[in-house]
């Protein structure tokens, strides 16, 4: 046993030296999750997630629900050879949308860029004073409002289309709900402390679930 334990203990080690990262097929969603937080933990497009589980343009999950997360393969684990069920329909394509007009969320300087640690280096750090506001980088709507997704605090992310969405961590405090529609600009948050215990906003923008580097969307300054 003690040699097994090992043996498991050098894989994890390796896999994280190397970057890989492990990720399940599925998800069992849990009280206050919703399509968009999940999507987001695991880098899905939430779009994509909710056509592979064919949710419908809804996507109302219910904690105990089993949410695939990857494509479906055209028969299920329990189809046989002499299974006569036909196979799902292709899942139809959807149009990459163009980004919205962006503005920065807040003042201050960046300290972390994308890419950059501390952080998960997915999006910008940007250093200000606890309690001063955070805005919405453009308009859209809050689908997700909440500190459910471990690393980011207290976290508002918002739809502008079906392709780009974007995202605000470590608030003190949480001024919009999920489902309200907001304008670019809207004040959203305020400032919190990230884990490094210093007041800053977590910054991402994400184009079909990845994470892309803020800075070319927003302007100069």
């Amino acid at each position: 046993m003690r040699v097994l334990s090992a043996a498991v203990a050098l894989l994890i080690l390796g896999a994280c030296s190397t970057g890989t990262t492990w990720q399940p097929d599925e998800h069992i969603v849990r009280r206050g999750e919703t399509l968009f937080s999940i999507a987001w933990r695991y880098g899905k497009d939430p779009k994509d997630v909710a056509r592979w589980n064919r949710l419908g343009s809804g996507s109302l999950i219910h904690p105990g629900q089993v949410i695939r997360l990857t494509p479906p393969t055209g028969a299920t684990a329990r189809s046989t050879a002499s299974s006569k069920r036909p196979a799902p329909k292709p899942l139809p394509k959807i149009p990459a949308q163009p980004p919205p007009p962006w503005s920065w969320p807040t003042a201050g300087a960046v300290s972390v860029e994308f890419g950059g640690k501390p952080g998960t280096g997915t999006g910008l750090l940007i250093d200000g004073k606890v309690g001063q506001p955070i805005a919405a980088a453009a308009s859209g709507r809050v689908v997700y409002a909440g500190s459910g997704l471990i690393g980011y605090g207290q976290l508002i992310i918002i739809k502008h289309n079906d392709t780009y969405l974007s995202a605000y961590g470590y608030n003190a405090s949480l001024l919009v709900k999920e489902g309200e529609t907001i304008k670019k600009g809207q004040r959203i948050a305020t400032m919190g402390e990230g884990p490094e215990h210093k007041a800053r906003l977590h910054f991402e923008i994400r184009r079909n679930g990845r994470p892309v580097n803020p800075r070319q969307y927003l302007p100069a300054r």
